[in-house]
């Protein structure tokens, strides 16, 4: 299957939500009046798009129409892609640094897919010939290192542990000389995530991140807040809650196939100012997706706006 067919297929439920709307509203004069722009906002919010996100689009399409004159359904959906377009940015492809060790630490509430995420890079590094290690630091939830470990089985890749209980700091400081004396690639490291307004997981993450900088000087360190789709609105709170507790690097956007809520991609990147790495698509190991802003867009729209891919 291709990559765009993944992301068509993931974003189905979304897809099937917003192109419905947008072809009944267009499906009558073929032209948008205010009352039909009203409609749109409206079918946008819905699909968790945001108010931010969503009134920058309507206010786009707005002076559109007035500059152009042309508030054709064609015309109007054509700048909406743009404007879309406008809000995601150019795509940001996430790169490691060959010659060093790359540390990826992964942060977010439970729930979100952390655990199944790092898993996933983990296979996918060592199928492309790297060396990953994995730190299993969320030592608060006994699953969770239990399941880093089915994944190194899988990859192959070492999982680096300690106890439920156990001291997350203790295993990430295990975890950096692991890795370098291995002379690895990658070390995911898995973190504890309790809800966001707790202050103690962030004075954790701050520790974590301290003993990396210390222990791993020469080490590129980039901090992937994992946020979970379904959440809708609440994503925008983690998003800033983490950003304020250990500065964030870039988004992994998990389970936008859940809901018709996968508008939450355009909120936030626009209200995050962050780049969005990798989206899931699904639960398969192949369905964690590199972040492409034209496919994503493309399978939000109907049908005759699609670009051939």
């Amino acid at each position: 299957m291709g990559i765009f067919s993944k992301f068509k297929d993931g974003l189905k439920k979304t897809r099937d939500f917003v192109s419905r709307k947008m072809t009944s509203m267009a499906a009558g004069m073929g032209r948008f009046d205010e009352d039909m722009l009203d409609e749109l906002e409206m079918t946008l919010i819905q699909a968790d798009v945001g108010m931010d996100a969503t009134s920058f689009l309507i206010d786009g399409l707005k002076d559109e129409i007035r500059k152009s004159g042309d508030n054709s359904s064609e015309h109007v959906f054509k700048t909406l892609r743009e404007k879309m377009l406008e809000i995601l940015g150019p795509r940001k492809n996430f790169e490691l640094e060959e010659g060093k060790l790359n540390i990826l630490l992964m942060v977010g509430v439970n729930g979100t897919g952390k655990t199944t995420t790092c898993g996933k890079l983990a296979k996918r590094y060592q199928e492309e010939g790297k060396s990953p290690v994995i730190a299993a630091a969320d030592t608060f939830r006994a699953a969770a290192i239990e399941q880093l470990q089915v994944w190194g089985e899988r990859s192959s890749c070492p999982v680096i542990a300690n106890k439920e209980g156990g001291d997350p700091a203790a295993v990430v400081y295990d975890a950096v000389h692991a890795a370098l004396s291995r002379q690895a690639d990658v070390l995911l490291v898995d973190t504890a995530g309790r809800l966001h307004n707790k202050q103690n997981l962030m004075d954790e993450l701050s520790k974590i991140r301290r003993i990396l900088l210390r222990e791993a000087p020469e080490a590129h360190l980039e901090t992937l807040l994992v946020i979970d789709a379904t959440t809708g609105q609440n994503a925008l709170v983690q998003a800033k809650a983490f950003n304020e507790a250990t500065p964030v690097d870039g988004l992994i956007l998990t389970k936008l196939d859940g809901n018709a809520k996968g508008g939450v991609a355009l909120a936030v990147v626009r209200e995050s100012s962050l780049p969005l790495y990798f989206v899931g698509l699904g639960e398969g190991i192949d369905d964690l997706q590199d972040f492409d802003p034209n496919f994503y867009v493309n399978s939000l729209l109907p049908e005759n706006l699609e670009e051939e891919a």
